[in-house]
């Protein structure tokens, strides 16, 4: 197992170097401009990286169940969208057009959709008609907020990385296990070229890595709760810190009559940027954040009842909306 595990580590480090000087010779990079922190044009080929090293893992283990393998099949086609966008900046319509096909696909033909969203003793919250169309909104929710973390090196991939650890944590299935440990090891070899390691050349994951990894989330969400693996609120509160960031920024935008959609220097890592000066503090304290408010609503869920959790993870979201939008005001001024 150990030497799997090193040999999957090599093939990820080589194919990320080979893919970062190809990028590099092709001029797939980005260049740097006003509300850009980079200084020097980058390579934006993180995602298309990662999703190629799990289409080649993908035939060469036997995955134990056909869903798995489509999420990791079709998230090369919003990886490719994304790269896409990358290199000639669709605008917001387009890009989200593009997204909703597979999308579609999985949810419609692959039957990878929520009809509920969790019995909690008192009720039974029960989608019925609302389904599908639930669904595809959530998708499309999380892959955008997704796209919100990425602004600084690291920042989307730290936050994943937290994600995919309290997913390990919550199943109880060994296949399930190695599955995310395949989805992990590329992001932790990413994190070498981002912050260009041992002069290592650097690559930025790009829109293609942000919507890749908000899609595989988004469906493996999706799957554990289909499967009754894992309770759809503790699944909620694996990714609590992309849904109250994503919520609360838009609302604010909202209420100063701001575009929601409008790219800007008001989400959470660019203030923790400019306060502490530090990636690695920045990064480090919201992944600390996600585990921290999963725990609170694991020990809710666990001690008390599953409503309790819920309950909190609406007032806990207030709480983050009142304290965001008090400081967005206080930056404004």
């Amino acid at each position: 197992m150990i030497y799997n595990f090193l040999f999957y580590f090599l093939f990820n480090f080589i194919t990320f170097f080979i893919f970062a000087k190809i990028s590099y010779k092709l001029k797939l990079v980005d260049i740097p401009s006003d509300r850009k922190i980079h200084s020097k044009p980058t390579a934006f080929t993180g995602g298309i990286t990662i999703s190629i090293i799990l289409l080649f893992t993908l035939q060469a283990i036997d995955f134990f169940d056909k869903s798995l393998g489509l999420i990791l099949s079709f998230s090369f086609l919003i990886c490719v969208i994304g790269l896409i966008d990358d290199k000639f900046h669709l605008n917001t319509g387009g890009k989200l057009s593009l997204q909703i096909f597979p999308i579609i696909y999985l949810i419609i033909f692959e039957n990878l959709y929520l009809t509920n969203i969790g019995d909690y003793y008192y009720f039974n919250l029960i989608l019925g008609t609302f389904a599908i169309p639930f669904t595809l909104f959530a998708v499309l929710f999380l892959i955008n907020s997704f796209n919100y973390f990425d602004g600084i090196d690291g920042s989307l991939s730290f936050v994943t990385i937290s994600v995919l650890v309290i997913l390990f944590f919550l199943v109880k299935d060994s296949n399930l296990e190695l599955f995310l440990l395949i989805i992990l090891v590329p992001l932790l070899v990413f994190l070498c070229f981002n912050f260009s390691l041992f002069k290592l050349p650097k690559l930025f994951l790009g829109d293609n890595g942000s919507l890749l990894l908000g899609f595989i989330i988004s469906f493996i969400l999706i799957y554990l709760a289909k499967q009754k693996l894992v309770h759809p609120i503790l699944l909620a509160w694996s990714i609590v810190i992309f849904v109250y960031e994503f919520l609360s920024i838009n609302l604010i935008r909202l209420k100063n009559n701001q575009n929601p959609f409008e790219a800007g220097q008001d989400h959470l890592h660019h203030i923790l940027f400019k306060k502490t000066n530090s990636f690695f503090i920045t990064n480090f304290f919201m992944s600390v954040l996600n585990l921290i408010l999963f725990i609170f609503g694991y020990l809710s869920f666990l001690i008390i009842n599953p409503l309790c959790s819920l309950i909190l993870f609406i007032c806990l979201f207030i709480i983050f909306l009142v304290l965001r939008y008090k400081y967005s005001i206080i930056i404004r001024v």
